[in-house]
């Protein structure tokens, strides 16, 4: 094992509330043999109360046609993954995505089509529940992986070349390549949460990857470009994708809007009628108002 598998191996295994691995456990039951991993992660990591907070996890299985007992939300995740779900339990709320584990793969990498998977990935998170011995080393190396593509992205257009700066600049540019209704300077954020975690895995990542520092800084603002414009598309999809697979997603969507911009959407009966096209309508008007960037 790699030092910086060895150091998501240790973090994914420190403790959580029992309340979140019981939830974890449930959700893996709802999709039966399929279910390979859960991952806990975002921002409940750090809160020690968790009631009335939506919790979120990722549900890595092993095919998604074995995952579900509908072919459309089968198609639905393979044609444009991560299909994401509402969940209760006990009084604990949550929602959850799903990735196959050849498309966790993949969206950990540096050719993936959006930043959505690895952006997260390289921050903390949890493994909550396991299938096997063979799924967690699957998880822990997808993982580790997240943090390179990173670092081999940012490194070339950061200030300078300390870990922090990497990190630093990386995260204000995955913000830029996706919908966030957060402000834009909120991705500082993630790494003053815990400035020594980014240093230990930065400094192990330019330790075994020390190319990524003579990346060409052209071809990587090309990339970063790009990054934006199919991101936000991408993101676009989902959200419209979410309405659909999503009880009261619309609702959802509202509210952690108006939750960080401080804004005040109210969704209309007819749009949770038919929140496929509220989606769609909803999107020109976060924009006008300024409140997804």
């Amino acid at each position: 094992m790699s030092e910086i598998e060895t150091l998501v191996a240790a973090e994914l295994a420190e403790a959580v509330d029992s309340s979140v691995t019981e939830m974890a456990a449930a959700i893996a039951v709802r999709h039966g043999s399929a279910a390979r991993a859960m991952l806990f992660y975002g921002s409940c990591l750090r809160q020690r109360e968790l009631k009335g907070l939506m919790l979120d996890f990722y549900l890595i299985v092993s095919d998604y046609d074995e995952a579900y007992d509908k072919a459309w939300l089968a198609t639905a995740n393979r044609l444009i993954p991560p299909n994401v779900f509402p969940f209760a339990h006990g009084d604990l709320a949550a929602k959850y995505a799903v990735l196959s584990e050849a498309d966790f793969v993949a969206l950990n990498r540096a050719d993936a089509r959006t930043v959505s998977v690895w952006a997260r990935f390289a921050q903390p998170s949890r493994l909550v529940w396991v299938h096997s011995a063979t799924a967690r080393a699957h998880v822990i190396a997808s993982i580790a992986q997240s943090g390179v593509t990173l670092f081999s992205l940012a490194a070339p257009i950061a200030p300078d070349q300390t870990p922090v700066a990497i990190w630093r600049a990386g995260f204000a540019n995955t913000y830029r390549a996706e919908l966030r209704a957060e402000r834009t300077d909120r991705s500082a954020s993630i790494v003053d949460a815990d400035p020594d975690r980014y240093v230990r895995f930065g400094a192990a990542i330019l330790a075994e990857h020390p190319e990524i520092r003579v990346g060409n800084r052209r071809l990587i603002e090309r990339r970063w470009s790009h990054l934006r414009r199919n991101g936000k598309l991408i993101t676009i999809l989902r959200l419209a994708k979410a309405s659909l697979t999503f009880s009261g997603g619309i609702d959802y969507l509202a509210w952690k809007i108006n939750r960080h911009a401080g804004t005040h959407i109210a969704i209309k009966p007819w749009q949770r009628r038919w929140p496929l096209l509220g989606a769609i309508v909803l999107v020109p008007k976060l924009f006008a108002k300024g409140a997804v960037r």
